[in-house]
């Protein structure tokens, strides 16, 4: 006869902090209102959470978004209507990009439920469910906890935003935080579920005779590789059957960059010919997690092997087969154990870049060219490197990475200003690393203020800032001098001592490469903020391309970017 689960009494607040304890999500991010206060006030008696306060919601689910990207799951706290509707673009923006956040609202009393009350933060009115309706787009589960469900809905759903890595909602009513609910004892663990065992043997089988026998074998990466942490699965299966991997830039990092059996990024025709040729010409192409998205096919440019392998994190179609219940990470173990390899691999490339300190400058005012030399100088094993979208994110690709580093950025999503947020994220998630942000100036402005989150926090970022006059990557799809494509131009590097003065962050603003070079140089005791500024027609080449098919994909043969002067 099977044990009773050992069961035991607490509030619903202190239990769902108790899993949030249990899942190791320390850090809570957020802002406090009405009807999350009652939660928060548990959440400082519980005395083993981090509040981390932030400027606003959107930022907020921005920098839950980042840390949830190294630690594998965040929790985001907000409050009915304002703060959850605050915050859904970068739930959203998770949603898209495959990152498991739980977001928890404080929401209206069940009593104004129950006796239909009008109540503030909505839209006075009775559709009591309308946030919850708008978040479901936005997220693989949803709830409305109660005293009857509460237990296994909050079961349920962190382990489904970890299971199926992506944001899940849930919503707390503020009077039943402090109700006593019967609790098992045992620990929540987050763990996939088995394979069905025949689907997965199956599975395994036919694709390591698909990949044994094929002549030109490759392998493709997508996001599922980073969510699912399958890159040491992929590069020993890699190692044993010499088989090149190419990279999507969505994942840019995950495989090791001194493997030498990695190739690069594939975006379609804007990839290098050799990574071209591996992935469209593969007789056996595994593809893991690919999504067919405008920004990461190079405008749809790409050709991928009709016959291909696509594995994605709990299901498999090989040709006309479909394998469902099969996860990612079982099956590729499976699959790597059971290769044989074909003959001694290849040792590590040695990683070689010349240390920032010591690139040759060139005279006059700093371009785009000198900057990322300086950078990839700069660059070393271990380091976050979180890049927004647009100039810096373009960049930032080209960049050719030590081992272990991980590559954060938005690529399908696309939303500027996610990276100010994420980088806070990051930082709490993985103190010990160095954290490189990448931002543009017309970005950084919208997400400015979360910098005196940041140094509120004594956290230590690298920010390189380019100062050129607004949206440049916006000029290379439409409008190059466009006023829409302006910005105010701002004191960036004095910002840090108005956001938190007294701060003892190093701030520059560099017009040369060789002012770049020597902020390089300064001690990193503190957040180092560079402000370099560039022509506002400076972009590094692969952000013109990306541009000009952007613009074609938009907009069609009759759009505007045929005119001349219209388009960097």
């Amino acid at each position: 006869m099977p044990s009773k689960t050992t069961r035991s009494t607490m509030t619903i607040g202190d239990f769902l902090l108790r899993r949030l304890r249990e899942v190791g999500t320390p850090h809570l991010f957020g802002v406090a209102g009405d009807f999350n206060l009652e939660f928060l006030v548990q959440m400082e008696e519980d005395n083993e959470f981090t509040w981390v306060g932030n400027c606003n919601e959107l930022n907020a689910a921005y920098a839950a978004d980042g840390y949830a990207r190294i630690s594998g799951l965040s929790t985001l706290v907000v409050t009915n209507g304002v703060g959850a509707l605050s915050a859904i673009n970068g739930v959203a923006g998770a949603y898209s990009e495959y990152v498991p956040i739980v977001t928890v609202c404080g929401s209206l009393p069940l009593k104004a439920l129950d006796r239909n009350l009008l109540m503030h933060h909505t839209s006075a009115d009775t559709d009591y469910d309308a946030v919850l309706k708008a978040y479901t787009p936005f997220t693989v589960a949803q709830t409305r906890l109660t005293p009857q469900n509460a237990v296994a809905e909050i079961d349920r759903l962190i382990l489904t935003a970890w299971q199926r890595k992506r944001p899940v909602y849930m919503e707390l009513p503020s009077d039943i935080a402090y109700l006593d609910v019967e609790v098992p004892a045992e620990p929540l663990d987050l763990v996939m579920p088995p394979s069905d065992t025949e689907r997965l043997s199956t599975c395994t089988d036919e694709i390591v005779t698909r990949l044994t026998r094929a002549r030109s074998p490759a392998i493709l990466v997508d996001i599922a590789a980073d969510r699912y942490g399958v890159a040491d699965e992929l590069q020993e299966l890699a190692g044993k059957l010499q088989v090149p991997i190419a990279a999507i830039n969505t994942v840019k990092g995950v495989i090791d960059e001194t493997c030498p059996y990695f190739l690069g990024l594939y975006v379609g025709a804007g990839s290098a010919p050799e990574v071209r040729k591996a992935v469209e010409d593969s007789d056996c192409l595994l593809a893991i997690g690919v999504r067919r998205v405008d920004t990461t096919s190079g405008g749809f440019s790409d050709a991928l092997p009709t016959e291909r392998i696509d594995a994605r994190g709990d299901a498999v179609d090989i040709g006309p087969d479909n394998y469902q219940a099969v996860y990612l990470k079982e099956l590729l173990r499976r699959v790597a154990d059971s290769v044989s390899s074909r003959e001694q691999p290849a040792s590590p490339r040695t990683y070689s870049a010349v240390p920032a300190s010591e690139v040759a400058v060139p005279s006059g005012p700093l371009e785009q060219n000198a900057y990322w030399d300086l950078v990839q100088g700069f660059v070393r094993e271990g380091d976050v490197i979180i890049a927004e979208d647009g100039t810096s994110e373009a960049g930032g690709w080209g960049l050719h990475l030590p081992p272990g580093c991980t590559f954060v950025t938005q690529a399908v999503w696309g939303s500027i200003g996610y990276t100010v947020g994420s980088v806070l994220g990051t930082m709490l998630a993985a103190p010990d690393r160095r954290h490189l942000l990448l931002v543009g100036d017309g970005s950084f402005q919208l997400t400015a203020q979360e910098v005196s989150t940041m140094l509120r926090h004594d956290l230590k970022p690298i920010i390189f800032l380019i100062n050129n006059g607004g949206y440049t990557i916006e000029r290379t799809i439409c409008g190059k001098d466009g006023k829409f494509n302006d910005i105010a131009n701002w004191s960036y590097a004095d910002l840090p001592k108005v956001l938190h003065p007294g701060t003892n962050a190093r701030t520059f603003v560099v017009k040369t490469a060789a002012e770049l070079q020597a902020a390089l140089a300064v001690p990193h005791d503190g957040m180092i903020f560079i402000e370099a500024i560039m022509d506002k027609y400076d972009v590094p080449p692969a952000a013109l391309a990306s541009g000009h098919k952007m613009a074609e994909v938009d907009y069609g043969p009759r759009g505007p970017q045929h005119r001349p002067g219209i388009q960097l």
